[in-house]
């Protein structure tokens, strides 16, 4: 369900730059919830229930991936015209799917719920900042567009609902590149996954990124690990990639021939993320950034910012180029790299039955049909 929404076109009535998918919306949504969660900590000397923000975050993706790619306004008109239909049909749907009885009776609170919460609020406040960053990308094409400025206009007046969340993000970040971050946040959604190597549907780096940490959390919950193990797991899952912005993508055959290529790279991505990522970030964050995003494939604990199971990343980030090769050949576009690629991450999947149920994942996604 998660992978589907690759397939799921935003903005596809509107000229665009680029695709623009609802992975990668959920994506860089949860990466600016953090930003705007982290700042609602700072100035208010409270913690947030990140594992509540995150599991709101994977049941909201759940409902949009149920209810297709409907236009918002007409999906937020029918959410609050037929709630409890909307309710009913969303849980008649997930619950065809193999999750536990816990997690589908806590979704069914949240899809009955108001949801008022400040983890909610944060959501929110994130969930219109993404959009209002896909429109800015969008808005100069399209002014001829019917409609476009009353868009631009319920976007605004969303945004000033959201102005003291967001307010709390400016103050937290004053004198910090506070958009700048966002955006490179955002630019994962420009890299292409399996550069030269035609698939479908394409996935970006930053789309992948929220395959891996939505499978981690789900892992994670059925292990019964603690909510500061699931916040670690979750955010280094989404953030494992970010040194790529500065980088790109370099596919795994060419950093695995070319000698001393692999730890080159490591050298110079925490490098370039010291000179340009971490000024971007109040130097309270500073610490535990690097704890989530520094050697995201190991296991490590500390004892302040707690355990981070980066083999369980390990195996899903694999997972999820699994999924990519496997399917893309289901939908039909095959080649060689691709051949080799799925039977190649597979015997490296299998390598961690210690951390991860292996076999009965691969065993569920067999049974896809396309």
């Amino acid at each position: 369900m998660f992978f589907d929404a690759a397939n799921m076109h935003r903005w596809n009535d509107h000229i665009r730059p680029l695709d623009l998918t609802e992975l990668d919306k959920q994506a860089h949504k949860a990466a600016i919830a953090w930003v705007l969660g982290k700042s609602w900590e700072t100035e208010t000397n409270n913690r947030l229930d990140w594992r509540k923000l995150i599991e709101h975050l994977v049941f909201s993706f759940i409902e949009r991936s149920v209810m297709t790619d409907i236009k918002p306004p007409l999906f937020h008109r029918i959410k609050a015209e037929k709630s409890e239909e909307v309710a009913d049909f969303v849980m008649s749907e997930v619950r065809k799917l193999s999750v536990n009885a816990e997690f589908l009776d806590r979704m069914d609170v949240y899809m009955r719920s108001s949801n008022d919460s400040v983890e909610d609020q944060v959501l929110r406040a994130a969930h219109f900042l993404a959009t209002n960053w896909e429109f800015s990308l969008i808005y100069d094409m399209n002014r001829k567009s019917v409609g476009i400025d009353n868009t631009k206009k319920s976007i605004e007046n969303e945004l000033f609902q959201h102005k003291q969340i967001i307010g709390n993000m400016q103050k937290a970040l004053y004198g910090h590149s506070t958009t700048n971050f966002i955006d490179l946040i955002g630019q994962l959604r420009f890299q292409k996954r399996w550069t030269r190597t035609p698939r479908i549907p394409e996935t970006t780096v930053l789309g992948h990124s929220l395959l891996v940490a939505n499978m981690v959390f789900l892992n994670d919950c059925d292990s019964g690990v603690s909510d500061r193990t699931i916040y670690n797991d979750y955010y280094t899952a989404l953030f494992h990639d970010l040194p790529e912005v500065l980088t790109k993508d370099v596919i795994t055959p060419v950093k695995a021939n070319v000698d001393g290529l692999s730890e080159m790279l490591e050298t110079y991505e925490k490098e370039m993320v010291e000179s340009k990522i971490m000024p971007m970030i109040p130097s309270e964050w500073t610490d535990e950034f690097r704890f989530l995003i520094y050697d995201p494939f190991s296991d490590k604990e500390d004892s302040v910012f707690g355990k981070v199971c980066g083999r369980r990343i390990k195996a899903f980030d694999l997972m999820g180029a699994y999924m990519e090769a496997r399917l893309s050949r289901y939908y039909g576009i095959s080649s060689p790299v691709l051949k080799k690629a799925e039977k190649t991450t597979k015997d490296k999947i299998e390598k961690f039955r210690d951390y991860v149920d292996v076999d009965s994942l691969l065993k569920d996604l067999e049974k896809i049909c396309i």
